[in-house]
């Protein structure tokens, strides 16, 4: 028998038709390569543009490390405005999600809730564990603010164990209405817990960790991949009541954070981290003040949705051709037009200084082209 036909009769029925999650690495590091000396400009995965240096102890290195590293969890909490036994630390909030589903979702009778367009994560983790996903879209009204759906959502809550809203929201960037974040919940009090992504908080002032003490079904994720500049170092949190974090223990894998991780967690935490991922938000927000201000004048460019991450959604009608054009000039971009509502949508993470004026010639070159060649 070949080795193909062995994974045939052997997969588990349900990973045989499982399409993995194309992360921006996934899709173009083979196109970042080459000949040709031009440094690729990243705007695809909503990373910070710029990086800080950190010192690493060794001197333990030879030792497993902790699973939940203390230095880590009380500057999280602190910085959060939790207590310690409210925090859980992850490789990345992807692994929360997926700690989420194990812990609290039977196969194949239970469900996940998720409102697309949203972050994919959420629907393939689930399928991952043979778990259900029901689909309720968001809304996107006359403002174009994309907002949640609260009667379908309660009306779908047969077999739901947890519901997934992201706040702000990617790809579209907006933020959920807060009275239909809180109906949701408590419509769910008793019978799932409602999860609520925070990865691009700092770029909002509208947290909803409030509600930790308030709602014990509530559940919030956290990253350093965004704000923090430490998409590398796959570090993530939940913040939930202590119950909820215990059961999360039952599941992770003894070792979940690697000692040079919360060596460099640590140290983004503290007051000096803290005081330079503040700095540099205020620097992508600027920046992306400027790419809102000049985007919609060129071409047919349409602003779709809101801003409220370090990203920009927009729409136009020559999507194709433009990220050809931008991945030709190693400038990479995120295509969002598969999603439900976002057609022909492309997204942009906001850049340096540098980068965003790259990327603007480009952009604005590709439509002098596109009008040149159609007279």
């Amino acid at each position: 028998m070949s080795l193909t036909s062995f994974i045939a009769n052997n997969i588990a029925k349900h990973v045989k038709d499982l399409v993995p999650y194309a992360s921006a690495r996934r899709l173009f590091a083979a196109s970042a390569q080459g000949n040709d000396t031009t440094a690729p400009i990243w705007l695809n995965a909503n990373e910070a543009p710029t990086s800080a240096q950190y010192d690493l102890d060794t001197s333990l290195y030879n030792r497993y490390p902790d699973c939940q590293p203390d230095k880590v969890i009380s500057a999280y909490a602190q910085y959060a405005g939790v207590n310690k036994d409210q925090v859980l630390v992850s490789r990345g909030a992807d692994e929360g999600i997926e700690l989420l589903i194990r812990a609290f979702c039977n196969p194949v009778t239970d469900h996940v809730l998720i409102c697309p367009p949203t972050y994919g994560m959420y629907a393939i983790s689930a399928r991952t564990c043979n778990v259900g996903v029901k689909s309720v879209p968001l809304i996107n009204n006359d403002q174009g603010d994309f907002q949640l759906d609260v009667a379908n959502i309660v009306a779908a809550s047969d077999n739901v164990k947890l519901v997934f809203i992201c706040a702000p929201n990617n790809p579209t960037g907006t933020l959920p209405a807060r009275q239909d974040i809180e109906s949701i919940i408590t419509h769910y009090a008793d019978s799932a817990l409602v999860i609520i992504d925070e990865a691009y908080i700092e770029f909002t002032d509208s947290t909803h960790i409030g509600w930790l003490a308030q709602y014990p079904n509530v559940v919030i994720l956290r990253t350093l991949s965004k704000a923090f500049a430490l998409a590398g170092l796959r570090c993530g949190f939940t913040l939930a009541q202590p119950d909820i974090i215990h059961e999360l223990l039952k599941v992770i894998a003894p070792y979940p954070l690697s000692a040079p991780v919360a060596d460099i967690a640590a140290q983004a935490l503290s007051s000096a981290g803290l005081t330079r991922m503040r700095d540099q938000v205020a620097t992508i927000l600027h920046e992306q003040v400027a790419l809102v201000d000049v985007l919609p004048s060129i071409g047919d460019i349409e602003l779709v949705g809101a801003q409220t991450g370090n990203f920009i959604l927009f729409r136009t009608t020559h999507k194709d051709a433009l990220m050809q054009f931008l991945v030709h000039h190693k400038v990479f971009i995120r295509d969002q037009s598969k999603q439900i509502q976002l057609t022909d949508c492309l997204r942009i993470s906001t850049g340096n200084a540098a980068e965003n004026a790259r990327l603007l010639d480009l952009i604005t070159q590709f439509y002098q082209i596109q009008e040149a060649t159609s007279l």
